[in-house]
């Protein structure tokens, strides 16, 4: 009964400084003048306008303060209350819970608020149903109340908002796409792992699983349950190992558990589940950092890009590619100056190229966009280009055309010197990004915590490591006396390597066509062939001696990239389809919460349609029959995660696990703490996962 009546008097209170600060309202004609509304200006911005029957989609109501007001978290704290709103729907359509962004904290005269006091999103799931015709008008109305306030006065406010909807396509606009993008990131993500708590000597302590080398300034807890918390008590934070330790002032009733909310002091957060259960001593407080942290992790993370780099050199990303610089040191010959030469412009331009991809993929994470490693491969049109590049490299090594009559792209790439050298160099590493092997996405993911001229030399070192082969090939005599003597075989095994640069092309003709759909597979083929034929016109004129050869290939590149132009827009794909007839449910974090909350075991995984590492995995030992079988006896539920395209939501819960980029692979066993899995996987080590 004590807690009962504590709870009611939290409440009481609140009432009546709610009541108190109307009436002073009220009374107040300079402050009732100013009470004037709206102070939160509301909006409702559909993420479709043309939503599909049967899937769903998202609202977002937009919610605006005028300066000096504010509104309330869903737990507002000591005072405040949350928005309700009252939805008008068509028949059959319904909304979800609403989502919230993570909230930042407002003391006023002692009383903790949890309040947004800029421009604010909150995200509701609309779910469509089925069978509903194309054209049908879906009418959306919803009446808000919520409170605005200053920190002197609070004013009740209600807004109706409306928006009407057709059902269609599903399609969602660039700049309204960019606009949700932004209101998810600014939503917290899930934690995955429950925290625990105990009320112990008048505190209340939790241990959340929170990894050490992860970043955290100015942390907050935000509890959803009234009562689990003190709201204005102070809360220190200490690390000991991979777990936080937090310790304040327990409220009325923690009760059995709380869910919560960890701010982590850069306008992010993190939600967790506590349950009870023992929580450490208290460990390394957050202002004290080990000595020496910061540079081990660098180093480490410099070894491991070295070492990665290095394994790049025989993924089948990277392979045709260096076969360009495999024949130009045949042709060499094993002159030492001119040997040492070459692998020093091959590792500038590998290394160069490292460092302007990890420059602006870290200015890109700088200004709130959510990249990751190989963000480039996840645009169509840098797929076509690299598709025209490698088609132009084949077709030169198959003795179509001899360079000298172009200059740029594959004659860069693949001429003789030191010019030569530096574009194989830096044609290899832009095109090894998707390869992210074994060790080398532990250290790209490291860049994520690193300070930026850390993280800067981690790209370096992964470029080091690509290019160190050659860099030997050129400093060591020994290693170049192994090379083949120049002579007539040359010939024919420059056309030898023709084939697998033609693989290549054939390779992003596939991923252009994941991408977007058959239609941009198709124009990737046409583009290729117009560049074809210019580049065959050139060959015959080099061939005759005839006055500007160049002119064919200039006429057919530039037709080619006239196909820039004619890319689709990327269309949402079906599910995907494995071995056995099953379907992978795609990866969304609520999804994953409720079937771990159902004690499910799950496999997720994510991949691109432009790693090769993932489709191999996925080929020998994912969608393998004996794997699949496993996986329905024993009940696991598979959920992917398709990054080809970039994905916000998928590249945050990467950050969170300390990834950059894909192949990433989690075993989700109930009741236990999620398991991350080796990148290369055996039938046998998925099957063996059923099993206890």
């Amino acid at each position: 009964m004590a807690i009962d009546l504590t709870r009611d008097r939290m409440g009481l209170i609140r009432c009546v400084l709610m009541t108190i600060a109307l009436a002073f309202a009220l009374a107040s004609p300079a402050r009732a003048q100013v009470a004037s509304g709206p102070h939160i200006i509301a909006s409702l911005v559909p993420e479709s306008d043309t939503p599909a029957a049967g899937k769903p989609t998202t609202l977002a109501l937009v919610m605006t303060p005028q300066p000096g007001w504010h509104g309330y978290w869903k737990n507002p704290g000591d005072s405040g209350f949350p928005m309700k709103a009252e939805w008008t729907l068509p028949k059959g359509v319904s909304v979800g819970e609403i989502e919230y962004p993570v909230p930042t904290t407002l003391v006023i005269a002692g009383l903790m608020n949890h309040v947004y006091e800029k421009p604010y999103a909150l995200l509701v799931p609309l779910n469509v149903p089925a069978g509903l015709p194309q054209g049908a008008k879906l009418p959306i109305s919803a009446k808000l109340d919520y409170l605005v306030c200053t920190t002197s006065l609070c004013v009740p406010e209600s807004a109706a908002v409306s928006t009407v909807l057709m059902v269609g396509d599903g399609a969602v606009q660039p700049a309204t796409a960019a606009r949700f993008d932004a209101w998810r990131r600014a939503l917290p993500r899930p934690l995955g792992s429950p925290a625990r708590f105990e009320v112990k000597d008048g505190k209340l302590r939790i241990a959340i699983p929170f990894p050490a080398s992860a970043p955290l300034s100015d942390p907050h807890v935000f509890a959803e349950k009234d009562g689990a918390m003190a709201y204005a008590a102070p809360q220190s934070f200490t690390r000991d190992g991979d777990t936080l330790i937090v310790e304040t002032k327990p409220g009325a009733s923690p009760g059995r558990g709380f869910a919560a909310l960890l701010a982590t002091g850069d306008g992010t957060g993190l939600t967790f589940q506590a349950n009870p259960g023992a929580v450490p001593a208290a460990g390394r407080p957050l202002s004290s950092p080990p000595a020496g942290y910061t540079v081990s992790l660098a180093v480490i993370a410099f070894l491991g890009a070295v070492l990665g780099g290095l394994i790049l050199n025989i993924m089948p990303c990277v392979f045709p590619i260096l076969s360009l610089k495999a024949l130009s040191l045949a042709r060499a010959g094993g002159e030492e100056r001119e040997m040492r030469r070459e692998a020093l412009a091959y590792t500038l331009g590998v290394i160069l190229v490292c460092l302007a991809l990890g420059g602006l993929l870290l200015l890109l994470r700088a200004g709130g966009e959510a990249a990751g490693w190989a963000f480039q491969l996840q645009n169509p049109s840098v797929i076509l280009v690299l598709l025209l590049l490698t088609a132009a490299i084949g077709l030169n090594l198959a003795g179509l055309f001899e360079l000298g009559a172009i200059t740029a792209g594959s004659g860069l790439a693949a001429r003789g010197g030191l010019v030569g050298a530096f574009w194989t160099g830096a044609l290899a590493a832009f095109i090894a990004t998707p390869c992210t092997g074994p060790i080398m996405a532990g250290a790209l993911g490291a860049t994520l915590v690193l300070p930026t001229i850390a993280g800067l030399l981690v790209f370096a070192g992964l470029g080091f490591g690509l290019a160190l082969p050659f860099l030997l090939l050129g400093f060591v005599p020994p290693l170049r006396r192994l090379l083949p003597k120049p002579g007539a075989w040359m010939e024919t095994f420059r056309r030898i390597l023709a084939v697998p640069m033609l693989l290549t092309s054939l390779w992003l003709v596939w991923v252009l066509g994941h991408e977007t759909d058959v239609n941009g597979a198709v124009t990737g083929v046409g583009a290729a062939l117009l560049l074809g034929f210019g580049l065959w016109m050139t060959g015959l004129r080099q061939r005759g001696f005839r006055a500007a050869a160049w002119a064919p290939a200039a006429i057919g590149l530039v037709a080619a990239l006239g196909g820039l132009a004619l890319l689709p827009v990327h269309a949402v794909p079906n599910p995907t389809e494995v071995g056995g007839g099953s379907t992978v449910q795609r990866f969304d974090a609520a999804k994953l919460a409720s079937l771990r909350a159902e004690g499910k075991p799950v496999f997720l995984y994510f991949t691109a349609d432009w790693c090769l590492s993932c489709k191999v995995n996925e080929k020998v030992a994912i969608d393998r029959a004996e794997t699949q079988a496993a996986f329905r006896k024993a009940g696991v539920v598979m959920m992917i995660g398709d990054w080809t395209r970039g994905d916000p939501a998928i590249t945050r819960f990467l950050n969170a696990h300390g990834r950059s980029g894909v192949p990433l692979y989690l075993w989700y066993a109930p009741g236990k703490a999620p398991k991350e899995l080796p990148q290369i996987l055996t039938p046998g080590l998925l099957m063996g996962l059923t099993q206890g």
